[in-house]
């Protein structure tokens, strides 16, 4: 009695669990890096009510004040560092030079003398900022101001 062999017909069907596991690792690893990607200086802005900016494809150049007067730039190797103002003066300056159009913003802690906030905004008037705009959070509704 001869006997017929039935070939196996192949499995149509993929094999998906290697993949979803591949994807629960890569979730974990973006959910723990993320917050370690967000960089930038300690300053607590002040809360006005005002009108938010218009969107731009671009980022914009922001210079950051501290509560101890010290002038930061968001703009190169090192963002986190304190910049002296004639550096901050030849940086932006070179900036603007490059990119003309570029939005330039300046953020002030709340704790910040009037002062210090004034002397980097004609430190930036005189790096040829055509217009120098203020960085503000929206009022907390829950504390009545």
């Amino acid at each position: 009695m001869p006997r017929h062999r039935t070939r196996k017909r192949p499995m149509s069907e993929i094999n998906v669990v290697p993949y979803i596991d591949v994807m629960l690792v890569l979730l974990v690893i973006f959910m723990v890096t993320a917050p370690l990607l967000a960089q930038g200086v300690k300053v607590e802005l002040p809360q006005v009510a005002s009108e938010p900016l218009r969107g731009s494809t671009e980022e914009p150049l922001i210079v950051s004040v501290d509560a101890a007067g010290r002038a930061y730039l968001n703009y190169g190797e090192e963002a986190n560092a304190p910049l002296e103002r004639e550096d901050l003066l030849t940086r932006v300056s070179a900036l603007l030079r490059h990119r003309p159009g570029i939005e330039v913003l300046v953020k002030g802690d709340k704790s910040v003398s009037y002062g210090d906030v004034i002397r980097v905004m004609a430190l930036l008037q005189r790096a040829g900022a055509p217009s120098i705009g203020l960085i503000t959070l929206p009022p907390d509704p829950t504390s009545g101001e």
